[in-house]
């Protein structure tokens, strides 16, 4: 827990195409799933589902396809269980999934997300979706999808990092 506290404090003053730093989006992302009375889980897993890009060159970022999600599951793996993991790894397909099933939904999408996704793969095939939907954690990494987009705001999270620390603390005492 400690290591993953620093390394927000070391690299979570990274930009990433977006207007705020990589700290400041897990918080507001967290934000907007503690006001949706998400679970626990998806708290934190929309707290920490860019947790990969800290790993990753930053300034390659918009350029290449470091599968940020698939790292940061990973490195999550061995911590918490399930259904903290689930929605990390699959908040990118998440992305290209409502891009196919919502026609409004790119358009939504700020800049730096439409360009990623050309580098994700683009927009899924109704095929593709379909196979989505039967993925365990589907629904939930779509939830952690929309705080995604949601925490990309000009004003201040409410909440700290260590606010979350007890939460984190009991889903690793329960995974």
């Amino acid at each position: 827990m400690e290591e993953i506290e620093r390394l927000y404090a070391e690299r979570g003053g990274r930009r990433y195409g977006e207007g705020v730093t990589q700290l400041e989006h897990a918080l507001q992302c967290a934000e907007l799933a503690l006001a949706d009375d998400a679970p626990a889980a998806v708290v934190v897993a929309a707290l920490l589902h860019d947790v990969g890009h800290l790993f990753a060159r930053e300034e390659t970022a918009l350029t290449h396809d470091e599968r940020h999600e698939a790292v940061g599951a990973q490195a999550l793996k061995g911590l918490f269980g399930a259904a903290v993991v689930r929605p990390i790894a699959l908040h990118v397909a998440a992305k290209r999934y409502l891009c196919c099933k919502s026609p409004n939904y790119f358009e939504a999408l700020s800049p730096a997300s439409r360009q990623t996704l050309g580098l994700q793969g683009g927009v899924f095939s109704p095929s593709q979706a379909a196979a989505f939907e039967r993925r365990p954690g589907w629904r939930e990494a779509v939830a952690v999808r929309r705080y995604d987009d949601g925490g990309k705001r000009d004003r201040p999270a409410a909440v700290r990092f260590a606010d979350f620390m007890p939460m984190m603390r009991g889903l690793i005492a329960n995974a």
